[in-house]
C-alpha cells in the first residue's frame, strides 16, 4: 500500500492532526497525549485498503534516542512512501530543528509538503508573517518541497478537509478532474 508520513517537532500537533484527519473514520483510533514528545516509535495507521499513514516520533525536545537511525532508515528504504508531511507550528514558525529536517529530506531527494499547524492559536499578523517567511524559504532554499503550504487547525478543523483530499490524491485515491 502507498504510505505517507507525518514528521515534525515534538509538540507540533502531529497526533492531534492525525486524529482530526480521521475524525470521519471512527475505526481508526488515535491517542493524543497531554505531554509533548509522547510518541516514541513510529505508529502505522492503515486507512482501509487505500493507504498507510505513519506518525513519526517528534524531533527536538524529548526526541527518542534512536530518532535519527529510525527515521532515516524509514525515509531512505520505503519505496512506497508517496509523500512526507513536515509539520511546522504556526505560532513559532520554522525553527532550527525544522531546518535540519528540511536538509535531511532534501538530501534524500524525497518529495515533501509543509503543513502549518495550530493556526487557531496565532494572531492573523503573526500567522501572515510566518506564512510569508516559509513561502520565501521554500522558494529560495528547497527543491523537493511542494510549493503550496497547508494551513490547519486540529481544534477548529480548518484546512483539514483540503489536506485530507491532498493525501487521497498523492496516494492515488482521488482522481483529478482531468483523470475522471
Amino acid at each position: 500500500l502507498p504510505q505517507v508520513c507525518f514528521l515534525g517537532r515534538s509538540n507540533v500537533g502531529k497526533s492531534s492532526l492525525i486524529r482530526a484527519l480521521f475524525s470521519l473514520a471512527p475505526e481508526v483510533e488515535v491517542r493524543v497525549s497531554k505531554t509533548p514528545g509522547h510518541t516514541k516509535k513510529m505508529n502505522f495507521f492503515k486507512v482501509g485498503k487505500y493507504f498507510i499513514l505513519v506518525d513519526m516520533p517528534g524531533y527536538g525536545y524529548r526526541a527518542p534516542q534512536d530518532f535519527v537511525e529510525m527515521v532515516e532508515a524509514y525515509l531512505q528504504e520505503r519505496r512506497n512512501l508517496k509523500r512526507t508531511f513536515l509539520l511546522v507550528d504556526g505560532v513559532v514558525g520554522l525553527q532550527k530543528t525544522d531546518h535540519i529536517a528540511v536538509e535531511m529530506l532534501e538530501e534524500f531527494g524525497l518529495p515533501y509538503v509543509m503543513v502549518l499547524t495550530k493556526i487557531d492559536r496565532a494572531s492573523k499578523g503573526l500567522l501572515l508573517k510566518n506564512v510569508l517567511e516559509i513561502q520565501e524559504f521554500v522558494k529560495e532554499k528547497t527543491q523537493g518541497c511542494f510549493p503550496q503550504l497547508f494551513l490547519v487547525s486540529s481544534l477548529e478543523f480548518s484546512g483539514v478537509h483540503l489536506l485530507r483530499c491532498f493525501i487521497a490524491h498523492v496516494t492515488g485515491n482521488l482522481p483529478t478532474v482531468e483523470d475522471s
